[in-house]
């Protein structure tokens, strides 16, 4: 920059004179001499390379060169990946020659982390790498990152130690004393980390790093398991054949989406499976790290559970595709239970185009997973999310529709249904019929878990009465899976809780990890030890102590494990709980409905050889129905089996189909369709009788039988028999009366309101018998008692049968269907020589004074005396004292005496084992289920004193839901 001196005393206007530089000056002017004579000197040496290029641009080697970088361009702009991968090439062959060294330093083991951490190309390399290199150098890998990352991830320290064969990061396991007080999950998996503050990849990195641990076995021991030498079912291996060789290949080589799709082509359930299937003894027990088996069932579920947590919206939705229903190109097929079975079934019968009705005997889905398994092993969104997908595909389910009861098998079949799947699951729980059994605080473990898993019972605002359990002494029987489960449950709810069992911890079929967990928590365990009696309270009937037997080990028995034999010591134990898990046997209602379907002795489906086929054409089953009871994973696996039979050639025409789509989607809409009030009738104070649309329940209804009623989504289950149906109409009548919470929040229920749900009908009908010598049947009916009375006493009418009802109210403003209009009118009017009617009132105000054994005493004197009618039976339906009055009243007279018992239940289809009535049959105590064998059972077999106390059980918790509803 130059600079210009002005003469200050130069005129203005006049050109200014030039002055000699100053120093500063001439420092400027040398620098802008050199700078120029740079410029020159440089200027030569350009024009002397520009001649040179100009000179060499046309040589060979030149021309060569330059198409080379014209290529590499081109390649730059169509292929960018080419060149990173490239560098990566670069990058890995470096990372191969540091791990030629004896162990790798700590700079580059960071490094080497922080490029894994990375999730791009370079990183699924490195796995890649990894997973593929020899086990010396895998082991080296492990040395580096246990000595120099474990002060950031603890879960690496020694790691390396009797690495892989001996140790791993194992999952997630919740502390005992946080978990043990609520229903979350305790094994959250590889995933559960993230609630430490690592993040999803460094999760996926554990993932990894336990897949690292696979020898890439060539024989595939955890797929196809172990042969025995009896040629039969192999040991171990996957239920439902999972690659899992495959599946472990493509982990290891960060492909772990592509693991995913690999795992949902042979099973759909791989979040619960992967949680509830016993992995040490499928296909972790013949794992060949038989020490510390690979986590198979951890890595399972963690595919699926951790695509939903990265990509919750994305994870249900499957591609767009066209109902099978609205195709119509395959025909539909019924599938019987939505547990493990049936939902895989289901899902793969969709996926290939099949229309598929899931019929379903709750109101809630999932079977088993649902009210078997409480939340804090199997969370109740997947089983949700199972549901979801099989929608997606074009599935429907039908709840609330119990096989054999709301419609027999050939009646699916009529309804359009080609083929049908059984997986109705095991049935009706064991108990072990000592002394004391019938005392109130012993209920079943499915009883149980129903009460808390499905019908949250344990939750404030449901309606479902529990057994108290906080601060209680619970007493749990069983060494399986259920008792752990019940044990843990009640254990969460406050218990005091010990298991009892009968042989030793080592023979106890339970998972290890389950029994562990259990033990962590707080629960004790007493072996050797089996329940001779239970000792009750006589004033409350209460459960207080049980005394035990003090066993030992005798010979092995048939399952091979050795006998318990009793040794004649006895212990005595404070109890106020007593939950018994001691297996199932099979639930008859399916097998009593269909006389063509053979069973084995023990009451489960038989199946053709090599098939999952019944004996019945077109019938398949699996499952706890086939095998007694049994695991999940094993029941997915019939369920999968018997998809793949069922696929089978299709013998229908277009329009032979079309029409078998029609039918059975209209069957699948009618049981779909709303419970919905269609009229309602105020019969008395506090007496209301509703028509209610239930075409099916209509259609199937019998005299003597109930439903199982859900007002509201968290409402308890209700059993009410049937007053009347119509069958045309397709609507039935309930006649409910308010006396407890529940029953009091229905009565207000308004025309145009709709259940939750409706099921049946259930239990036997009643056995109808035609009198051809002149005897009357007498029906004796107390207060609501008169509405199921009705429909049997017309039966017996229409047969010819002489009837006597003795019908007995509190008082006249109590009663109902007297009128000549009404139903007892009317019937009255039909029959008028052979029914007769007789109104009892305790107050007197209508028909005779007194209860309804008055009446009846004088009919059995008169028949004895020979001055009136032989009584031929008596049925009793009413309050349990008025019952248990006429029972004690007919004894001495030899009449026959039927009482229809409105028992405590919760499923209502034998399940629960919550209708247990005690009954004496050939001189022993025995149990019977109102559900199952009854509603109808010999009054004189019935130990009243034992049943009757059952009505109060709840009394507390009944009184506490009146205050909540303010009612």
């Amino acid at each position: 920059m130059s600079h210009q001196v002005v003469d200050q005393a130069s005129p203005p206007g006049a050109d200014p004179q030039p002055q000699p530089p100053g120093p500063y000056q001439r420092a400027d002017l040398e620098r802008y001499y050199r700078a120029n004579q740079a410029v020159a000197s440089n200027r030569d040496r350009l024009r002397d390379a520009q001649d040179e290029i100009r000179t060499l641009e046309h040589s060979e080697a030149v021309e060569v060169f330059q198409k080379q970088i014209d290529l590499l361009q081109k390649r730059l702009v169509t292929d960018p990946q080419y060149f990173n991968q490239l560098f990566i090439s670069e990058g890995i062959d470096a990372i191969a020659w540091e791990f030629r060294k004896d162990e790798l330093d700590p700079d580059f083991t960071y490094k080497l982390w922080g490029l894994l951490l990375r999730e791009d190309d370079m990183s699924t390399l490195l796995m890649r790498f990894l997973w593929n290199i020899s086990l010396k150098s895998k082991r080296k890998f492990i040395r580096a990152i246990d000595a120099h990352l474990s002060d950031r991830y603890p879960m690496f320290k020694g790691l390396s130690v009797n690495w892989p064969g001996e140790n791993n990061i194992p999952p997630y396991i919740r502390p005992p004393e946080e978990r043990a007080k609520d229903f979350d999950l305790v094994n959250q998996g590889y995933l559960g980390y993230m609630g430490l503050g690592y993040s999803f990849r460094e999760v996926e990195l554990f993932v990894w790093l336990e897949v690292l641990r696979d020898k890439q076995c060539d024989d595939r021991p955890c797929e196809i398991g172990l042969p025995v030498m009896d040629g039969g079912e192999n040991k171990g291996g996957c239920p439902v054949k999972i690659h899992i060789p495959e599946l472990l290949h493509l982990m290891g080589e960060g492909k772990f989406r592509q693991a995913l799709e690999l795992i949902k082509e042979s099973n759909p359930l791989p979040n619960v499976t992967g949680r509830v299937c016993p992995q040490e003894i499928q296909c972790q027990g013949v794992c060949t790290h038989n020490q510390r088996p690979i986590e198979i069932g951890q890595l399972e579920w963690y595919l699926p559970q951790s695509q939903k947590v990265l990509n919750p919206n994305k994870y249900l939705q499957l591609p767009q595709a066209i109902s099978p229903w609205a195709k119509a190109e395959r025909p539909p097929i019924a599938v019987v239970g939505s547990g493990p079975a049936g939902l895989i079934n289901a899902y793969l019968l969709s996926k290939e185009g099949y229309p598929v009705t899931v019929f379903e005997a709750f109101h809630a889905l999932g079977g088993v997973l649902r009210y078997g398994i409480p939340e804090f092993r199997l969370p109740n969104e997947l089983i949700d999310d199972v549901v979801k997908k099989v929608e997606q595909l074009g599935g429907k389910f039908v709840r609330n529709f119990i096989v054999g009861k709301t419609a027999t098998l050939e009646a699916l079949k009529r309804a359009g249904f080609w083929k049908i799947f059984i997986g109705t699951g095991a049935g009706l729980p064991r108990f072990m019929n000592v002394p004391g059994e019938h005392l109130l605080g012993i209920l079943s473990a499915n009883e149980f878990l129903t009460r808390v898993n499905l019908m949250q019972a344990h939750k404030e605002e449901y309606e479902t009465p529990l057994p108290t359990t906080a601060g209680k002494q619970v007493m749990v029987i069983g060494g399986g899976n259920t008792a752990m489960d019940a044990a843990r449950t009640a254990r969460r709810l406050g218990g005091e809780v010990t298991i009892v069992y009968r042989r030793t911890q080592a023979e106890m079929p339970v998972r290890v990890e389950e029994l562990h967990h259990a033990l962590e928590e707080g629960i004790q365990l007493k072996v050797l030890r089996a329940p001779q009696e239970f000792v009750g309270d006589h004033k409350t009937q209460f459960v207080t102590r049980a005394l035990l037997d003090v066993m030992a080990l005798g010979e092995p028995d048939a399952s091979g494990r050795r006998r318990p034999v009793a040794t004649g010591a006895i212990e005595e134990m404070p109890v106020d709980l007593v939950i018994m898990a001691l297996g199932n046997t099979s639930n008859p209602i399916v097998k009593d409905a269909e006389p063509e379907l053979k069973t084995s002795k023990w009451g489960t489906i038989e199946i053709r050889s090599g098939t999952q086929e019944t004996s019945v054409d077109d019938v398949y089953t699996g499952g706890d129905a086939a095998r007694g009871g049994s695991t999940a994973i094993k029941a997915a696996g019939d369920g999968q089996e018997a998809a793949r039979e069922i696929m089978g050639e299709n013998p229908f025409s277009p329009s032979e189909l079309k029409s078998l789509v029609e039918h059975a989607e209209r069957y699948t809409e009618t049981g779909q369709a709303p419970a919905k009030i269609l009229d309602k009738l105020e019969l008395a104070a506090g007496i209301v009788e509703f028509v209610v649309h239930s075409p099916l329940v209509a259609k199937a209804a019998k005299a003597g039988q109930f439903v199982r009623v859900l007002a509201w989504e968290k409402g308890e289950l209700i059993p009410l028999t049937l007053a009347d149906w119509d069958a045309a109409a397709g609507t039935i009548d309930l006649v409910i009366q308010g006396l407890g919470s529940s029953t009091i929040v229905m009565n207000k229920m308004q025309v145009g309101d709709a259940f939750a749900g409706i099921a049946g009908p259930l239990g036997l009908p009643s056995q109808l018998h035609r009198y051809a010598a002149g005897e009357t049947l007498v029906f004796t009916a107390g207060g609501v008692g008169l509405p199921p009375v009705y429909p049997i006493m017309r039966e017996h009418l229409a047969l010819g049968n002489h009837v006597t009802l003795i019908a007995g109210f509190r008082t006249r403003e109590l009663m109902f269907w007297a009128e000549p209009d009404a139903r007892i009118g009317q019937l009255q009017a039909e029959f008028p020589d052979t029914l007769e009617v007789i109104y009892a009132t305790n107050d007197g105000s209508f028909g005779v004074e007194g209860f309804v054994t008055g009446p009846l005493a004088g009919l059995l004197d008169a028949a004895k005396a020979g001055t009136g009618r032989t009584v031929g039976e008596v049925v009793t339906i009413g309050p349990p004292l008025m019952m248990r009055a006429v029972s004690d009243l007919t004894q001495p007279y030899g009449v026959r005496t039927i009482a229809s018992l409105n028992s405590i239940m919760v499923d209502a289809t034998g399940m629960c084992g919550a209708c247990m009535v005690p009954v004496t049959s050939d001189g022993k105590l025995v149990r019977k289920h109102a559900c199952i064998d009854g509603p109808e059972i010999d009054a004189h077999s019935i130990d009243w004193d034992k049943f009757i106390p059952r009505f109060q059980q709840y009394r507390a918790q009944e009184d506490r839901n009146r205050q909540r509803h303010g009612v």
